[in-house]
């Protein structure tokens, strides 16, 4: 099998030989024991430990282990099932909780991608029907139009990397927060909770269908905690609000989803 990474110091194709990846310039990057490649050059990171460090990570698994958000990942599951990728790529996939479950049901080549190397080893160890990697999405280490469908799920949008990635079939699928996304969790923080709007359509690509999901679980204060402290307004939360919070054993919170579908364009 031919992997479509290319070399992120010089951008020339790298070849897999045994446990590691390297190019025609001799750039050599090894596999990881768990699984995974680090394709994220020292010069190009901006702190020691980029991206979301390891108390957002954890926060993030023990939400996940539950299944609050599982109806998020059935849908595009089977949005995705649909398109029928030969290859598709997570932009920012975390932990896999989204990326794994939809290698499940495709066949194609997956690659997940994130720069917290924290989020990868743990992806990389539990999933094996994933290429995991770490990387900067504002530079992936991916060959030009490669992807027939491109996945970002909360993840920031940097509009020229996603048109060099997708194929001019391709599909781009953009999960951002609905309308109440959170909505009681963020009046303990704000005095006028403002709701979220849909994403505008990125340049190069054709808006085909935007899917709003939106439902009200009842969920456990301590899983809450989770989810608040995956979050990136988990900076705002103060002791007090933890402390109202554990007033009550559950509470009624709003889970809000737009899933937009976009199809790449001539320029």
């Amino acid at each position: 099998m031919t992997l479509l990474y290319r070399c992120p110091l010089c951008l020339e194709p790298l070849k897999q030989t045994q446990n590691s990846l390297c190019c025609a310039k001799r750039h050599q990057f090894d596999f990881a024991k768990e699984g995974y490649v680090n394709l994220l050059p020292v010069q190009n990171k901006k702190s020691k430990q980029p991206g979301d460090n390891l108390q957002m990570v954890q926060a993030r698994r023990a939400f996940f282990a539950t299944d609050h958000y599982v109806f998020l990942r059935q849908k595009l599951v089977e949005i995705i099932a649909k398109q029928a990728p030969k290859t598709m790529i997570d932009l920012g996939c975390g932990e896999g909780f989204y990326t794994h479950a939809i290698a499940d049901v495709i066949d194609a080549q997956v690659y997940g991608i994130d720069i917290s190397k924290a989020a990868v080893k743990y992806a990389a160890k539990r999933y094996k029907n994933v290429h995991f990697g770490v990387a900067s999405i504002k530079q992936t280490p991916f060959s030009n139009h490669c992807a027939d469908v491109l996945l970002s799920v909360f993840a920031p949008i940097f509009t020229q990397e996603l048109q060099r990635l997708c194929n001019d079939n391709g599909t781009l699928i953009i999960v951002s927060p609905g309308p109440k996304h959170l909505f009681e969790l963020k009046q303990y923080i704000y005095d006028d909770v403002q709701l979220h709007e849909v994403v505008e359509t990125p340049h190069g690509f054709a808006l085909q269908e935007h899917t709003l999901l939106e439902v009200q679980q009842q969920i456990d204060t301590d899983v809450l905690e989770h989810l608040i402290r995956m979050t990136p307004f988990a900076w705002k939360f103060k002791d007090s609000h933890y402390d109202a919070l554990r007033s009550a054993k559950t509470h009624a919170i709003t889970l809000s989803f737009y899933i937009s579908e976009f199809k790449k364009v001539d320029n």
